[in-house]
């Protein structure tokens, strides 16, 4: 009886790249879902952080999930982190924290600062915030950065990742067992043919003399 045993390499490669691949698809099905769908629910935006105003809350190169703001003076209170237009219908926004929040003839100001600022923005009023920090993500904006100015590159280097790996387990698949003979396999043993002797040896004719 014939049993097929793998060498322990082979096994102990399998099961790490087996790991590698459940991990990267794992890790990138997490990121898709924090970066694009919960946004996209929450009717926000995911944000790359490019400056320091805000360490140590926020790094540069982390991303700031956000949310919608509708109605600035009844949604934001003192201590929210928002992004905002610091002027009217310019599409730059600067994600800061709100410190303060003043009551004017024209309706609510908001004074915000960056954690690492000393000096406060100027006043803003409601219609400039746009959106309020919901949760962030650490450095992956500097992937996203990088994939924005090399998308095709990257593409092309995850296709060329996945087809090679496939087609590693595609060979290793194929390839056949080495056979392990046991111990049932084993033939037994024969015994030596031995010349069978006489029962008695000839004596010459008419016995000695």
């Amino acid at each position: 009886m014939d049993t097929a045993q793998r060498s322990p390499r082979d096994s102990w490669l399998s099961g790490v790249l087996s790991a590698l691949a459940t991990a990267v698809v794992l890790v990138i099905l997490a990121a898709a879902v924090a970066l694009a769908v919960v946004p996209r629910l929450l009717d926000g935006a995911a944000l790359t952080v490019l400056t320091g105003s805000m360490v140590p809350t926020y790094n540069p190169g982390d991303v700031v999930v956000v949310r919608g703001v509708q109605d600035a003076a009844t949604e934001i209170e003192i201590g929210d982190v928002v992004t905002f237009q610091p002027v009217s219908d310019d599409p730059t926004l600067i994600t800061h924290r709100v410190v303060g929040v003043t009551t004017t003839s024209d309706g609510a100001q908001f004074i915000t600062r960056g954690d690492a600022n000393s000096a406060e923005d100027d006043p803003l009023v409601a219609a400039q915030i746009k959106a309020k920090v919901v949760y962030h993500v650490p450095l992956v904006g500097y992937g996203s950065l990088w994939l924005g100015q090399n998308r095709g590159l990257a593409v092309a280097a995850a296709a060329v990742g996945l087809l090679a790996y496939g087609v590693v387990m595609v060979f290793r698949r194929d390839r056949p067992d080495v056979p392990t003979p046991t111990t049932a396999d084993a033939p037994e043993p024969t015994a030596a043919a031995v010349p069978e002797l006489a029962d008695a040896a000839a004596l010459p004719a008419g016995g000695p003399r």
